[in-house]
């Protein structure tokens, strides 16, 4: 009973590993298709691995229940025509739609991600001058939203 409890755990923690590297090499690839002119297949194949990524990290329940909240109706459309809009060779304009649903979609993130880069060493000087710490002091408390 014992080593199937730990099985389960090393397949999570195994999928959760690979799922970093897929959002990673989805991040990668994304990056590519803007350096080369929005090359669409490289940004449809960045989208592929990052959306699939998130759902391994996060699990395909959790990854469900975050895209089909209500609040987040808006980022998740948005999100997915700017996709539709990549693979029928309109990247400018889809990668447009994406980045707004990305924000919208990951807006309960940024307080955390503010914390996290200004404990960095080198780039955590700049985000904790003044003004950008003001800025993101202004956000922190939103909603979480997974």
């Amino acid at each position: 009973m014992l080593v199937k409890h730990w099985k389960l755990l090393h397949f999570e923690k195994t999928y959760k590993k690979i799922g970093l590297g897929l959002t990673g090499f989805g991040i990668f690839f994304s990056f590519l298709g803007i350096v080369f002119f929005f090359d669409k297949g490289l940004i449809a194949m960045g989208n592929i691995l990052f959306v699939s990524g998130v759902m391994l990290t996060i699990g395909l329940q959790s990854s469900l229940q975050f895209f089909m909240k209500r609040s987040n109706y808006k980022g998740t459309i948005s999100f997915g025509v700017g996709f539709f809009l990549v693979v029928i060779g309109w990247p400018i304009l889809g990668m447009m739609l994406e980045a707004y649903g990305f924000i919208i979609l990951f807006s309960g993130f940024w307080p955390t991600l503010a914390v996290f880069v200004q404990k960095i060493p080198i780039i955590g000087w700049v985000f904790q001058q003044p003004f950008i710490r003001s800025f993101f002091d202004r956000y922190r408390g939103k909603r979480v939203p997974v």
